[in-house]
């Protein structure tokens, strides 16, 4: 994945490596990285997932 700023759900997903029906699951109950809407479309900034994933390693 080349590095851009806004990650649409399949960067997010392979980031994570999960698929992307967790993403979409983990939105509507309020987990996961917060994402936002361009449009319609869904987008997440990288450096959003990123720490959000270094807050999980944290509480391990």
């Amino acid at each position: 994945m080349e590095h851009q700023e806004l990650w649409n759900i399949e960067d997010v997903a392979n980031y994570l490596g999960v698929p992307k029906q967790t993403v979409y699951a983990w939105r509507t109950t309020g987990y996961g990285p917060q994402g936002f809407r361009v449009g319609k479309h869904l987008r997440w900034r990288a450096t959003t997932v990123i720490a959000w994933t270094l807050g999980l390693e944290q509480q391990t």
